[in-house]
């Protein structure tokens, strides 16, 4: 951690139990108490961002990392695919215009300017939904979505297209290598690269991207995520495992070109910076502007508030690109997201609590319904660390979050089907993949709305429950805390959750597992950051 800022003042230690912190409750704000000696955990400030992004991708590209510059691999005729994350990055969406627009406008020009005009670009979404032709239009810009769209060159990943798909080989472990054939035809793959988190990015960019269901079965299971130690530290994870494996495969048969970007941690717009600060360094505006804002959500119909929180976009700056092969790039990538993110603690706790934000990668533009609520709690914030979890084994989660009942049935109706026939009657992530994962996959109606719909992969709903499954194995306890109402409680205790109206009960029932004396920790997120636990 010597090369790594100090950041020994993001902890701190509630000395005044009538102290209030604010607590993210998915379209809305708590403001609550925490018991004394409560250790708080604040994300780093944000990095300066890069002034000049469109010059410092240029750059990139034509100082890469272990290969020649872009401009000396093009030639005339060529067949080059672009292919670039989905909108499922970044969380909040980027101001405009977006890294992806910048990028690939650049790119559009290098390749017409040596006479290269078979051009595709492939919306990397794997199994996730497809974008529609709105979102695409707001992500790459006017001019790039006119100049391909219409033409059929700019589309959405399609991993059911068997006709479409090809399969490069097999690993030594027996994971199938699976790819978009358009790309695999390609004598030149430019990826177009968002790093929001150290789990994303380098080989699994392809290999989940623009795979198949056959090749993303291989690691997105409950066994290779039980195994991951943890998703944020690819030297210990096995599902980066499983993708460094497919990416040899991947890197002997296509010529690949890596952009990555990453960026600080300016998450929220500047109209509410008291999102961005302690609660200490709130001035009386920030504090009034929190009020207000907390109170119109508590009172507001949840569609209109939900509506405006999806129309928010961060405030994020890039702050490094790189470009160039996978290995080299990615490495880069996350030493600068570490540099931004990571903040050393000592020692685990027994409780956690932590705020739900509401937003994941999987409900933009939608609903953050309970089994999205696992997998962001579950899946993600608990795997924010390094070495060790932030909780111990057998310690207890306070998530609080209103836990809304309700699905979005166009981008999630698989979800409904896990929530409501499986749940019930297994919650264990081995079970529901052994024996309902196949026809949840094979489902003819998933695949029709995931192929030419707007719905995620009639897989992708078990995925959301996997995502926990080291969480699961690991945790005594989950308590909702203060869920909305009778549906919500329904809904949490479908996942083995329990409830508490109010913090005071949702400590009192974690201290009923853990002791009395139990040692209690705030994950203060959002924004993303990372815990590098000894």
């Amino acid at each position: 951690m010597d090369a790594y800022p100090d950041r020994s003042n993001l902890v701190e230690y509630v000395e005044d139990d009538r102290k209030r912190f604010l607590l993210h409750y998915g379209e809305g704000f708590l403001f609550e108490r925490l018991p004394k000696g409560t250790r708080v955990i604040f994300p780093p400030p944000p990095f300066p961002g890069i002034r000049d992004v469109a010059q410092a991708i240029d750059n990139a590209t034509e100082h890469p990392m272990e290969c020649d510059p872009l401009s000396a691999q093009l030639r005339p005729g060529m067949k080059v695919t672009i292919v670039f994350d989905d909108i499922s990055l970044t969380l909040p969406p980027l101001p405009k215009p977006d890294v992806r627009q910048i990028a690939i406008e650049l790119l559009v020009k290098k390749l017409a300017a040596v006479g290269i005009d078979d051009i595709h670009l492939i919306g990397a979404i794997g199994l996730h939904r497809r974008m529609t032709p709105g979102e695409l239009k707001s992500m790459l810009g006017a001019r790039v979505y006119s100049q391909f769209h219409a033409s059929g060159r700019l589309y959405n990943h399609d991993s059911e297209d068997h006709e479409n798909l090809e399969l490069l080989g097999v690993t030594e472990e027996g994971e199938h290598v699976e790819l978009n054939r358009r790309a695999v035809e390609s004598d030149l793959v430019i990826y177009v690269n968002l790093n929001l988190t150290s789990m994303d990015g380098g080989h699994k960019s392809l290999s989940t991207g623009i795979s198949s269901y056959r090749s993303v079965y291989h690691h997105h299971n409950p066994q290779t995520l039980a195994h991951t130690r943890s998703l944020m530290d690819p030297r210990h994870s096995q599902l980066h495992s499983s993708l460094g494996r497919m990416g040899r495969i991947v890197n002997e048969h296509l010529n690949v070109f890596h952009i990555e970007t990453t960026f600080n941690t300016s998450t929220f717009p500047t109209i509410f910076p008291f999102l961005q600060k302690r609660e200490d360094d709130w001035s009386a505006l920030d504090s009034i502007n929190f009020h207000a804002n907390r109170i119109s959500a508590a009172t507001l119909p949840r569609g209109l508030i939900r509506s405006i929180f999806h129309s928010m976009r961060a405030s994020y700056a890039m702050t490094s690109v790189q470009a160039g092969k996978t290995d080299p790039v990615h490495r880069s990538t996350l030493d600068n997201i570490y540099r931004q993110q990571l903040v050393p603690i000592d020692g685990q706790c027994d409780i956690l609590i932590a705020g739900t934000p509401y937003l994941g990668p999987y409900n933009v533009n939608s609903i953050l319904n309970p089994l999205l609520v696992h997998c962001l709690m579950l899946g993600y914030m608990f795997n924010m660390y390094r070495n060790k979890p932030l909780v111990r084994e057998g310690g207890v989660l306070i998530l609080a979050h209103p836990m809304e009942y309700k699905f979005h049935a166009e981008h999630h109706p698989s979800y409904i089907e896990l929530f409501e026939r499986v749940l019930p009657e297994t919650r264990d992530p081995q079970t529901i993949y052994e024996r309902y994962e196949p026809e949840l996959a094979a489902n003819p109606k998933y695949l029709e709305m995931y192929r030419h719909g707007y719905a995620f992969h009639g897989v992708h709903g078990a995925y959301m429950w996997y995502w926990g499954a080291h969480a699961l194995q690991h945790l005594a306890k989950v308590i909702v805390l203060k869920p909305q109402d009778a549906r919500a409680v329904e809904a949490a205790r479908r996942m083995g959750f329990d409830t508490a109206a109010t913090m005071p009960e949702a400590v009192e029932k974690a201290q009923s597992v853990v002791g009395s004396n139990a040692s209690i920790t705030n994950f203060h997120w959002p924004p993303i950051f990372v815990c590098d636990v000894r």
